[in-house]
């Protein structure tokens, strides 16, 4: 039986903030939409609990945080336990990542219930918020030069976060200016505010996940 990492099989969380696919990030040369005032939190409308659709994680955002909150509940063959990985009583320790998992064994089999917090995004130097018309958009550090832009939204009831995929936004990408190639960082741009607002209005920020307030989501359950 093929050897599974134990750190693949028990803690395979979903992170917000990237690609869902091995493209590069597209990155811009300053946080967007330039030539706007950075926000010191996220308005009432947007904090709450939101439940994602995708996978039923659960965001927390508050007054200056995001917070990914999943749960996994996994069982795995000791067999599949890799070399770096060693059960002892009913913890499993990782000899790479000095991490450990608390487990409950039965017979030949290991079930593990975890819950993990993900601090995505809060509002500082590094992670800046700010708003243009309906949209907020999170511009969040990539290097010294260059940032990653979310877009965040609220439609239909419910709460939208979207990233910009380098494939399906390619036509809209070509709206804006583009800064000079080079080997190291060929998919950065730059863009005036009414550039970037062109890039939003052409539909931009293609792949988006979606959440529903989980206050909402208990009323209609009520109901039921």
């Amino acid at each position: 039986m093929k050897k599974i990492k134990i750190i693949s099989a028990f803690l395979i969380l979903t992170n917000l903030f990237a690609c869902s696919t091995n493209e590069p990030p597209v990155t811009f040369n300053e946080p967007q939409p330039a030539e706007t005032r950075n926000l010191s939190r996220f308005p009432n409308k947007l904090r709450g609990n939101f439940l994602s659709l995708n996978d039923n994680s659960l965001l927390i955002i508050s007054d200056k945080l995001i917070q990914r909150v999943t749960t996994i509940d996994n069982v795995i063959h000791l067999s599949e336990l890799d070399s770096n990985s060693r059960l002892s009583g009913d913890t499993i320790f990782n000899s790479i990542t000095n991490s450990t998992i608390v487990v409950t064994r039965k017979g030949d089999s290991l079930y593990h219930h975890g819950r993990y917090i993900d601090t995505l995004f809060q509002i500082g130097i590094n992670n800046v918020l700010r708003r243009q018309n309906s949209n907020y958009f999170l511009s969040t550090k990539h290097d010294d030069e260059s940032w990653i832009i979310q877009k965040i939204n609220i439609s239909d009831d419910q709460l939208l976060i979207s990233n910009i995929s380098l494939e399906m936004d390619k036509e809209s990408l070509k709206m804006i200016t583009k800064l000079t190639q080079d080997t190291i960082s060929p998919f950065k741009y730059k863009a005036t505010q009414k550039q970037f607002m062109n890039f939003i209005n052409s539909g931009g920020f293609k792949e988006t996940e979606r959440f529903v307030n989980q206050v909402q989501t208990k009323k209609t359950n009520t109901r039921r």
